[in-house]
């Protein structure tokens, strides 16, 4: 019921639109949907092979003859490969549970032949019987294949509920009342892929009806203040290639936002310099801010962040019971502090800390950013800063989601540097809202990190921040990960 609110909340009346509560740096796929029924089916499939091997020879599968696995190997492995080909770990945008299952029936009897011929031969290669090849590759295609029918079937449900609840979809809008603009509206609907929010155009005298439901909701400046924003994953710009100052004045006015921005594709004349291509559901873009997603890439990052933020928590929870105590022995208050930040896109969010500061002074939106010898901090908050250990807890918001082991620090709202918000001081700081904050990341280790009191420290801190962005890798996140002790340790002049 909630999510049906929000959707009518953002979208109007738009029953086709099922967009997506809100964005987390990663969205669901239905490629990796697919992908992760694939590794089930073979774990279905060796679980199997396990269960007939100790019923036919008593043997467990680590320690028995090579010749009395090979023919279900053999028949498991042309299993996987007809589901394979007959794209059983493909769906389309409106699955139907009974033709998906349908489908890998006989996608099953079709393999049987196929497997008991293969395990025949190979038991005669191995110096077996062929009929008993043949019966042990059948009887696992048989057993393994009926409950990957079950579970196609299943997962074809599961699957229709995600899409209608909009879990595969890109929340998006569109830039521009134009005939490209009609035609994305309608393929956005034939996909699903999509769902379109809204159109925002400065000429809207010139608009004509928008196919749908699909609402013209005003102008290039109710776009940049519009409060659904951080729940959009792309600004698509929707304007004739043709018309170059309009399309480069657009583009030059959006780039500041932390949305991804795209132009959709209609080349003729256009100069495609500083652009990624990608793809937004069957349409041809060309990425002009941000790059599109790596679905592999997101899905082992949130990986990453499960299992090692796990891993510090338990490491470190002796360690944050006594800074707990320590910190209401010190003074008198709460062991945490939270503190509302932005996040990915944007999206408000709260960040947990060890309390550090006596309560009374305590500075919710880092009006005042903290100097050396602040008065405000008290002699268990001067130590915990200065180790970051202060910044513990935020393990917590990496297991809930909103934040990640590496990212861009993430700010207070309103953060002042100096009398002015930080974030009115470089045009391109909100870029570093493109990915979820981090506990650590490139601008830490490079001694960047705590208060920053000029123009020029907030621009360092953005420019990392970028580069990391452009080039954020796995392999960087652990690299980065094992410099922070150190960088840590290293840094006693900063003021934390």
């Amino acid at each position: 019921m909630a999510r049906m609110e929000y959707t009518q909340d953002i979208a109007g009346d738009q029953p086709a639109t099922a967009a997506r509560k809100a964005a987390r740096g990663a969205r669901w796929y239905r490629s990796s949907f697919g992908r992760a029924l694939e590794i089930l089916d073979v774990a279905v499939i060796l679980l199997v092979m396990t269960y007939v091997l100790k019923v036919t020879t008593a043997e467990h599968v680590l320690t028995a003859a090579l010749s009395a696995c090979l023919p279900m190997a053999i028949g498991g492995i042309g299993l996987w490969w007809i589901l394979r080909e007959h794209d059983l770990y493909r769906f389309d945008a409106e699955p139907s549970a009974v033709t998906h299952g349908v489908k890998t029936l006989g996608a099953v009897v079709l393999a049987l032949p196929t497997t008991a011929g293969t395990g025949a031969m190979v038991a005669l290669a191995a110096g077996r019987a062929a009929e008993v090849g043949a019966w042990e590759a059948g009887i696992l295609t048989l057993l393994a294949g009926f409950t990957i029918v079950f579970l196609h079937f299943f997962s074809a449900l599961i699957l229709a509920a995600m899409i209608k609840a909009g879990l595969f979809s890109l929340n998006v809008v569109i830039v521009g009342a134009t005939p490209l603009a009609q035609k994305l509206i309608e393929e956005a609907k034939a996909s699903g892929d999509i769902a379109v929010l809204g159109v925002f155009d400065d000429r809207m005298d010139r608009a004509k009806p928008l196919p749908n439901h699909v609402k013209l909701l005003g102008g290039l400046d109710d776009l940049m203040s519009w409060p659904h924003l951080p729940s959009i994953d792309r600004v698509i710009v929707a304007v004739s290639s043709t018309a170059q100052s309009r399309v480069l004045q657009l583009v030059n006015k959006l780039r500041s936002m932390p949305n991804k921005v795209v132009l959709a594709i209609d080349m003729q004349g256009f100069d495609s310099d500083g652009t990624t291509i990608g793809r937004i559901g069957n349409r041809p873009v060309a990425y002009v801010s941000g790059a599109p997603e790596d679905a592999k890439r997101a899905f082992w990052k949130r990986g990453q962040d499960l299992v090692l933020g796990t891993c510090i928590l338990v490491l470190a929870a002796p360690v944050m019971a006594l800074i707990a105590v320590a910190i209401k022995l010190d003074s008198k208050g709460p062991v945490f502090f939270r503190q509302t930040r932005h996040g990915f896109n944007n999206q408000a969010f709260s960040c947990w800390k060890f309390r550090s500061m006596r309560v009374e002074t305590a500075d919710a939106c880092a009006a005042q950013q903290v100097t050396r010898n602040d008065p405000r901090v008290t002699k268990i908050g001067r130590f915990i800063r200065a180790t970051s250990l202060d910044e513990l807890p935020q393990l917590f918001n990496v297991l809930n989601g909103t934040m990640s082991l590496v990212g861009p620090r993430p700010h207070a709202i309103g953060m002042k540097t100096g009398d002015q918000e930080s974030e009115a001081l470089v045009a391109e700081y909100a870029h570093r809202h493109r990915i979820k904050p981090g506990m650590t990341g490139w601008a830490a280790i490079h001694g960047s990190r705590g208060p920053v009191h000029c123009a020029e420290e907030v621009a360092e801190r953005v420019a990392y921040d970028i580069a990391y962005i452009r080039d954020a890798s796995l392999w960087l996140d652990l690299w980065i990960m094992v410099r922070t002790l150190p960088a840590l340790l290293g840094d006693k002049g900063s003021v934390r």
